[in-house]
């Protein structure tokens, strides 16, 4: 029969550390049989007061408590060496206190004379003081805290344990962070239960010494008075100032410890040392300083009262009223410079990096060296006019563009500028540096000489002429445009050609927020149930493809939820949209109350019908025109809006309801900034002005 497999426990080699703290605790037991001299006893004591200090020491310059998580095992290893201590020097002042003051060492010998100044009374009433500081007070009140807080603490673990879960499932936090915290909480649940039970280390420990002194001063008296012959008086004279020597010495180092347990627990979830969780917090009012400052001085001057102690305090106190604020604000100060260092550090390091060149600007107007070196000088008149651009676009079609990043590229010819939408260049055009441009259309000209150019924005006839003659074409009567306006003129104009491109879903989103609560309602209730955020936003950039405004945001989401549930296509909806908002539309074409119109005439009203494809259910799928007719159609558009165009009056083309989409689809490609409506879209009261028709 087959022997099953012996258990491999692994082994793990002591180290020298691990030797010298198992013997350490093996001389703790052995103190509490053997028999130890005077002087290994004044070494105990000296230890056992210097490790008291240590741990509050520890206590009060540790961040959090969790950072003395083994301060239960350090408290019961304190009060064995205490106790064991306590015993050897019992056995020590019952078997040689006959010898005198000196027979359980120069320690016990020292605090006794110390303390007691030659009276064993004073000795007995400082130790029960001693006892009553620790016992009633300090470790009372902390144990009453570890209860507490260790209830409170296993109480919420399984909320705190809840937490941890939904962050790692909502990927806030990685796996190795869960761990952690799970952890961490686990020490928590372990730290605040096991100093519950510490906490009854220390009373433990002010009762034993109590009442070890007790059989100390009794039992020495009689083995004094009835072993060693000593009078009762002088038995009384030695032993009680031995015992409450050696009580005294007990004392000492467990009313420290006392402390850094009572410190330790009442820090709760302050983090930082605790000179920095209670003095920057004493401190952290000016106010309160200045009124205690001022208290001491009313106490100094009153009569009978000492003046120099109250005196001293209140100016001590009103200095530091004065310091603190002083002291916050440099401390405020150089906390906004160093994170302002390190802005400019990640900027930089964002520079260099490589990710830094997939990241380009929505809206760029890079300039040539000669069109840089010219618009320098006026820099922040660019970047004023730049953002009164920008303020104005929000006001006109109620969303915000992103902002416009003017830089400067040695690439492109140097009187040249071009303008870019998400890195891709749009439109340029070479600036005449030093000359003026007078927009003359089909009117007259200016005297003065000049090239006769197309002006970029709107490519409208103009003449370009030396800047020296700007107040000349004034006197004239002419509007002499600069440098600066050319390019923002340009700029504005293509920013509202791709106005759908610039319209992102976080502008969607950011727009509904804005929204009264019902609108948002409604918003939430169209996205929801008949098209989704996407869609919404599909609807905006066809109207702004068109330049209608969206600043009217609440109408539009009523007129697109009359139609959401009938209808699935977006043109269908947008087209409804843009009928609901005819006084709109109208009202932001009109000039002084009058809409100058371009009617479509007959024969290509009739030729635009007939090229819309109807399916079964008479719905519109399809446009179909002939080549050669849509090249006559451009033709006679072109010959006949150029001409009104160049009057410089504003105007719009106006078609049957069906083919409007398809009319602005082809004008859109001749004369992008021609609005094209239909006639359900004209508002009732405009005054209309027939200026002719394409026919």
């Amino acid at each position: 029969m087959a022997q099953p497999p012996a258990l491999s426990i692994p082994k793990v080699a002591p180290s020298g550390r691990d030797i010298g703290f198992a013997l350490g605790i093996v001389a703790i037991l052995c103190i509490l049989f053997l028999p130890i001299p005077p002087f290994l006893i004044d070494i105990g004591l000296a230890f056992s007061i210097a490790f008291s200090v240590l741990i509050l020491m520890v206590a009060l310059w540790i961040q959090r408590p969790l950072d003395f998580s083994s301060f239960p095992t350090v408290l019961l290893i304190a009060t064995m060496v205490r106790l064991s201590l306590n015993i050897a020097t019992t056995r020590v002042i019952l078997s040689r206190g006959h010898e005198g003051h000196g027979a359980a060492g120069n320690v016990i010998q020292g605090f006794s004379g110390l303390v007691m100044s030659g009276d064993f009374v004073i000795g007995v009433i400082v130790f029960m003081i001693l006892v009553t500081v620790n016992f009633i007070v300090i470790t009372k009140g902390a144990t009453r805290i570890a209860e507490v807080g260790a209830r409170f603490t296993l109480d919420a673990i399984p909320g705190k344990q809840m937490s941890i879960d939904a962050d790692l499932s909502a990927g806030i936090i990685d796996e190795k962070e869960a761990q952690r915290r799970r952890s961490e909480l686990e020490e928590e649940s372990s730290f605040f239960g096991a100093m519950d039970g510490a906490s009854k280390f220390v009373r433990g420990d002010a009762i034993a010494g109590l009442i070890i002194t007790a059989i100390n001063v009794f039992g020495g008296i009689i083995i004094g008075y009835f072993r060693h012959g000593l009078p009762i008086g002088e038995a009384a004279d030695v032993f009680v100032k031995l015992s409450v020597g050696d009580g005294i010495v007990s004392q000492i180092p467990a009313l420290i410890v006392s402390l850094a347990a009572g410190l330790l627990v009442t820090r709760g979830g302050t983090a930082g040392s605790t000179d920095k969780a209670v003095v920057d917090q004493l401190s952290g009012y000016p106010r309160a300083l200045s009124m205690s400052a001022a208290l001491m001085g009313l106490l100094a001057i009153v009569p009978g009262l000492p003046l120099l102690p109250f005196v001293a305090l209140g100016g001590a106190l009103g200095f530091g009223a004065w310091l603190v604020p002083r002291r916050v604000e440099a401390e405020n100060k150089a906390r906004r410079e160093d994170e302002e260092k390190k802005v400019v550090q990640s900027k930089e390091a964002e520079k260099e990096s490589v990710k830094s060149v997939l990241k380009t600007a929505e809206i760029e107007l890079a300039l040539g060296k000669q069109v840089s070196t010219r618009l320098l000088g006026q820099h922040q008149e660019l970047a004023f006019r730049v953002g009164k651009m920008r303020k104005k676009f929000a006001t006109q079609y109620g969303f915000v563009v992103p902002e416009i990043k003017v830089c400067d590229d040695i690439a492109i010819p140097e009187k040249s500028y071009q303008i870019r939408i998400h890195g891709t260049t749009i439109a340029s055009n070479v600036l005449r540096v030093g000359d003026v441009l007078v927009v003359t259309g089909s009117g007259r000209k200016p005297s003065i000489p000049g090239d006769e150019i197309r002006e970029p924005a709107f490519g409208m006839p103009a003449v370009s002429i030396l800047e020296t003659f700007a107040e000349d074409l004034k006197r004239e009567g002419f509007h002499p445009i600069d440098n600066v306006s050319v390019v923002l003129t340009h700029l504005s104009e293509v920013i509202r050609n791709n106005l759908p491109q610039l319209l992102s879903y976080k502008d969607v989103k950011i727009l509904i927020d804005r929204l009264d609560p019902e609108y948002k309602k409604l918003a939430d209730e169209i996205c929801s149930s008949h098209m989704s955020y996407s869609g919404l936003q599909a609807v905006l950039k066809l109207l702004l493809a068109e330049r209608v405004s969206i600043r009217n945001l609440h109408l539009i989401l009523e007129a697109v939820a009359e139609l959401a549930p009938h209808v699935r296509k977006t043109e269908q909806i947008v087209e409804h949209v843009r009928v609901r908002m005819a006084q709109q539309l109208c009202g932001d074409l009109a000039d002084n109350g009058v809409l100058r119109v371009l009617r479509l005439g007959n024969k290509w009203d009739m030729l635009f019908h007939q090229a819309l494809k109807r399916d079964a259910k008479g719905e519109v799928v399809e446009f179909d025109i002939d080549p050669r007719t849509l090249e006559e159609f451009s033709e006679q558009a072109t010959k006949v809006i150029r001409e009104f165009m160049d009057r410089g009056l504003p105007f719009v083309l106006v078609t049957s309801p069906e083919t409007r989409s398809y009319v602005r689809m082809i004008i859109e490609r001749l004369f992008a900034t021609l609005p094209v409506l239909s006639h359900v879209e004209l508002a009732k009261g405009l005054e209309i002005k027939i200026l002719g028709a394409i026919s």
